[in-house]
């Protein structure tokens, strides 16, 4: 997958979406990971003629909204496309991926905006009374939400593909929980801040190869939008 897919460009300069696995955006607090994630969706739903859903936490998508990309018409009916599903904790995802292989039409992607904000690691160590009880719980929801991806991609075979894209807060150069993620996430992308106002998101994955993968895109939030500076080699 490229970084491209992340903000608004021209269909026809990005090649068609193949990454039928589960990808992660990480970065810090603030650094606009809801709005990439949105700009995503609205790709994924253009180019695909299906519909994607975003779970997130109704709170704090309403104190922190997205913002669309330039030149976005928020009227847009692919946006239509784009269905919210607000959840409050990782029960919520659990019950959403449990049952979905008994959806009549899979969606193109599923998006998880801040995946692990819903994990307490009170209510965790209630239920697994352990001291790494969020990364169980963690590891759980993963080889769940796995086990879905793969089923929604072999029923829907050549008719197209679904898949997850989840995001994360981090401090420092790493997810905190790149460990467990390494061993279910086949994209890993971290977002730094440049020390100039902009952030650079890049691939991380060792698997992926190539320079387009190796392609560092500049963006930044400025006057309520998502704009996309330069892609880098």
């Amino acid at each position: 997958m490229m970084a491209e897919r992340f903000f608004s460009c021209n269909p026809t300069a990005v090649p068609p979406f193949d990454d039928a696995g589960i990808i992660l955006l990480s970065g810090p607090a603030c650094c606009g990971k809801t709005s990439l994630l949105f700009q995503f969706a609205i790709n994924r739903a253009a180019e695909s003629g299906r519909h994607v859903v975003f779970i997130c936490s109704k709170g704090r998508l309403e104190n922190s909204p997205p913002f669309l990309s330039q030149g976005v018409d928020p009227s847009l009916n692919v946006l239509q496309r784009v269905q919210i599903k607000y959840i409050e904790d990782d029960e919520g995802i659990r019950k959403y991926f449990a049952a979905f292989h008994l959806l009549d039409d899979f969606p193109a992607a599923v998006i998880v905006d801040d995946f692990t904000g819903f994990f307490s690691e009170r209510s965790c160590q209630q239920r697994y009374g352990n001291t790494r009880a969020s990364d169980l719980a963690m590891v759980h929801i993963l080889a769940l939400c796995q086990n879905a991806i793969t089923h929604a991609n072999v029923k829907l075979g050549t008719l197209g593909s679904c898949n997850l894209l989840l995001s994360d807060v981090h401090q420092g150069d790493n997810p905190r929980s790149l460990f467990i993620y390494k061993r279910w996430i086949s994209s890993i992308y971290t977002i730094q801040g440049d020390g100039l106002g902009s952030y650079l998101l890049k691939n991380i994955s060792t698997s992926q190869s190539g320079t387009k993968e190796a392609r560092t895109a500049k963006y930044s939030i400025a006057l309520q939008y998502l704009v996309l500076e330069e892609i880098k080699e």
